[in-house]
C-alpha cells in the first residue's frame, strides 16, 4: 500500500475547495444557490486588458517558455504601479518578482525562509492558508489574537510577553482579510519597529487596497521597512483577473533573491499573454478603481442590510471585498448558523471559524454577487 507523506497529517482539504463541493451538489439538484462566501470577482477585467492578451497570441514569443522573473516591461510596470499608488520607489529588476497569484508566493516564502521548528506569527482571524503552508513546511504557528475591541490589529504588549526567539516569520494582511479593518502608517510603523527589534521577516498580504478603500497603503511607504519585510500584492482583486493568476512579491534584492531561489524550481514562467494583460491592467488610472467602487459600494449597501436582516450586527469600519458581521447573541455556532441558512434558504456564506477561533461569532459576505441577486437573498427572508 502506497502511503502518503506525513506532511499531509498537518493539513486538511482547504475548507472552500470541499464546501464548494457540496453547494455546487445543491446546484445540480436545481436549487437556487446564492454564493456570497467566496471572494471571486464576477465583473471583467477591462477590455484594453482583454485586447492585451489577445493581440500577444500573434506575437513570436507567446507560446515559448518564459523568464521566470517575468518580462522586464511586466515588472517595469509593477514598479510604476507602487510608485503611482503607493509612492514607494522599487527597483523592477532586483526588488519585485512576478508571481502566478500571491497565494504561490506564501508557499515560496515560507521554502525560502523556514526551518523546521521555526516558529512563525499567523493573525486569528487570518487567511486560512498561512497556518496550511506553515505547517507544510515543518515549521511551528503560533497565533497572535485579534480582536474586534482592538479594531483587528495587533496587541504588542500581548506580542511581547510572547517567546519570540523561535519565530522566524509574522504575517500580516491590511486591509485585513476577513474583517476589512483598514490598518494605517501609524501601526504599519509599530510592526517595522517591532520586527526590527526581534529579528522577523515581516510580510503584508497586501490584495484589498483599492476595494472601496480611500486611502491605499504599502507596508513599504514605512521608512527602513525593506530590510526586514517583503509584501505580496495581487491584481485578482483589484483588476477582476482572478483566475489569470497574476501577482507580486516586493522587497529588498537579498530577499527577492532568496524566493527566486524557489520559484525558479517550481515552474516555468507565466504565460506570455497573460503578462501581456497584466501591464495594460497595471496603466489603470484612477478612474477605473472609482467605476469599480461605485458597483461595490451598491453591493455593499444591499448586504449589510442583508446582514442586519439576520440579525447580525455589521463592522460598518470594514474597507476591501467582504462585508464581516458578528452573529446575534445566542448563537454559538458560524457554522450550524451558515449551514442552515445554506439548506433552508439555498445562500451560502463563509463561517468566521474558517479563519480562525477568534471568528467564531462572525459570518462573512463576499461583494461578489450582482445587486439584483443579493435583493433576491433579502426576499427569501
Amino acid at each position: 500500500m502506497i502511503t502518503t507523506a506525513n506532511r499531509l497529517n498537518t493539513v486538511e482539504e482547504y475548507y472552500f475547495s470541499s464546501k464548494l463541493r457540496e453547494v455546487r451538489q445543491l446546484a445540480s439538484e436545481g436549487k437556487p444557490i446564492i454564493n456570497m462566501g467566496i471572494g471571486s470577482p464576477d465583473l471583467a477585467p477591462s477590455q484594453a486588458v482583454i485586447d492585451a492578451v489577445a493581440l500577444a497570441m500573434q506575437d513570436v514569443n507567446a507560446h515559448g517558455y518564459q523568464s521566470y522573473q517575468g518580462l522586464p516591461e511586466l515588472r517595469s510596470s509593477m514598479a510604476d504601479f507602487y510608485k503611482n499608488n503607493f509612492q514607494v520607489t522599487l527597483n523592477p529588476n532586483t526588488e519585485i518578482l512576478p508571481l502566478m497569484g500571491s497565494k504561490e508566493g506564501i508557499m515560496h516564502i515560507s521554502l525560502a525562509f523556514l526551518n523546521e521548528g521555526d516558529q512563525v506569527l499567523i493573525p486569528n482571524p487570518g487567511y486560512p492558508t498561512y497556518t496550511s503552508v506553515t505547517n507544510l513546511v515543518g515549521a511551528e504557528a503560533v497565533y497572535y489574537d485579534l480582536a474586534e475591541a482592538n479594531n483587528w490589529e495587533p496587541d504588542f504588549d500581548a506580542l511581547e510577553k510572547l517567546d519570540l526567539s523561535k519565530v522566524k516569520l509574522m504575517w500580516i494582511g491590511y486591509p485585513h482579510m476577513p474583517t476589512g479593518a483598514r490598518g494605517s502608517l501609524a501601526l504599519f510603523e509599530k510592526l517595522v519597529a517591532f520586527a526590527k527589534k526581534h529579528q522577523i521577516l515581516l510580510v503584508n498580504d497586501n490584495p484589498y487596497s483599492f476595494v472601496l478603500n480611500d486611502n491605499p497603503m504599502s507596508l513599504l511607504q514605512v521608512e527602513g521597512a525593506k530590510e526586514v519585510a517583503l509584501e505580496l500584492n495581487s491584481l485578482s482583486k483589484t483588476f477582476n483577473m482572478a483566475g489569470w493568476r497574476v501577482g507580486m512579491v516586493s522587497g529588498n534584492a537579498d530577499l527577492i533573491d532568496a524566493v527566486l531561489r524557489v520559484k525558479s524550481n517550481m515552474d516555468s514562467g507565466m504565460f506570455f499573454g497573460i503578462q501581456k494583460g497584466a501591464i495594460e491592467a497595471l496603466k489603470s488610472d484612477k478612474s477605473w478603481f472609482d467605476s469599480m467602487n461605485e458597483v461595490y459600494k451598491k453591493r455593499r449597501v444591499l448586504t449589510e442590510q442583508l446582514a442586519e436582516k439576520l440579525g447580525c450586527k455589521v463592522y460598518k469600519e470594514g474597507v476591501g471585498l467582504f462585508v464581516w458581521a458578528k452573529l446575534p447573541e445566542g448563537i454559538k455556532s458560524a457554522e450550524k448558523f451558515i449551514d442552515q441558512i445554506l439548506h433552508e434558504k439555498y445562500i451560502f456564506i463563509a463561517p468566521g471559524t474558517i479563519f480562525g477561533s477568534n471568528g467564531e461569532g462572525y459570518i462573512r459576505f463576499a461583494l461578489c454577487v450582482k445587486e439584483e441577486k443579493v435583493q433576491e437573498a433579502i426576499d427569501r427572508f
